[in-house]
């Protein structure tokens, strides 16, 4: 077993990075079995299973979340999840692993991975909409990828946000500056990254600079869109991570195509970018909007990467099943 403390020590920031460029890459290659992943629905909560294999050499892993909203007011996080490992050549229970720790950690790799492939050059600012777990780790990862000149962070949370600007200070020493207001955040920033669990657009594609990279990580659902029209209608080139789950989950994707504004071969495949079959950023002032919903290889490959570093370590607790 290994638990959140065993995997915030072992799945480094750089070590997540490579797993999911690693993720993406064997996607792309035809590599990694990436079956539909299942959503049960329960009023305004939800369950989600991703199962995957990043590759024939690697054993199945699989992760069960739940999402509930209101776990706030009970203080508890409104991510909770498992993930489990079966080894490859006998298909027994390998490993269990804290799934908040690795949804949060893979998520903002894969974050930094893409703003690492897709960025203008050069890129100075930084702003996160969003203060809350994932909004802070996307701020850590991406730093190991790209030094931003300044860094914002915004959240309808006056305490909220600055508390994680005082938090990254203590922490990082870099000086996030904490904004009132999401437009003045977003406007002239480089890259933009919406970490909300918002389902209405925090932001306005007319508050977008040319240049601009932005990443959406919660758009996740059909009704979810932390974006606007206006963006995805001015962005140049629409990223995702796995074309057929973000046109049956990704709301902003979903919407878009709905409405007839954009077409299935608009989407490119950051696993394409990856494996340099698509240029990404083709000049300096194109608007880039990247759509992550989650896909299981991106947990099959952390789930493998933390169990080859705690074999390498001597880490995690040895259980009986």
């Amino acid at each position: 077993m290994l638990s959140a403390s065993d995997v915030r020590e072992l799945y480094d920031w750089d070590l997540a990075i490579e797993s999911q460029r690693q993720a993406f890459a064997q996607l792309g290659l035809g590599a990694a079995c990436l079956p539909e992943k299942l959503v049960l629905p329960a009023g305004e909560n939800m369950a989600l299973c991703y199962a995957a294999r990043m590759s024939d050499d690697t054993g199945a892993v699989s992760k069960f979340i739940s999402v509930h909203p209101h776990n706030g007011a009970k203080g508890l996080p409104s991510v909770q999840s498992v993930v489990t490992a079966l080894d490859p050549v006998d298909g027994r229970p390998i490993a269990i692993i804290d799934g908040n720790e690795v949804t949060t950690r893979r998520t903002a790799a894969a974050s930094a991975l893409a703003i690492s492939l897709l960025k203008s050059v050069p890129a100075h600012v930084l702003t996160v909409l969003g203060s809350g777990v994932q909004g802070m780790a996307h701020i850590r990862a991406i730093r190991r990828v790209h030094r931003f000149d300044q860094v914002r962070i915004w959240s309808p949370t006056r305490a909220n946000r600055e508390r994680a600007a005082e938090t990254l200070l203590a922490e990082l020493g870099i000086d996030v500056v904490a904004y009132a207001d999401a437009q003045s955040a977003v406007e002239g920033a480089s890259v933009i990254v919406t970490c909300t669990s918002s389902e209405e657009p925090v932001l306005r594609g007319d508050w977008l600079s040319p240049g601009a990279t932005v990443l959406s990580v919660g758009s996740f659902t059909e009704t979810r869109s932390e974006i606007d029209t206006v963006a995805t209608g001015r962005a140049s080139v629409l990223v995702v991570d796995h074309v057929p789950t973000e046109v049956a989950h990704g709301g902003l994707i979903v919407s878009a195509l709905r409405r007839g504004e954009r077409n299935v071969e608009d989407l490119v495949p950051l696993s394409d970018v990856v494996l340099g079959r698509h240029p990404g950023r083709r000049h300096r002032d194109e608007i880039i909007v990247y759509n992550s919903v989650g896909v299981g290889v991106q947990d099959a490959a952390a789930a493998w990467a933390l169990i080859d570093r705690a074999r390498q370590a001597g880490r995690g607790t040895r259980i009986a099943l």
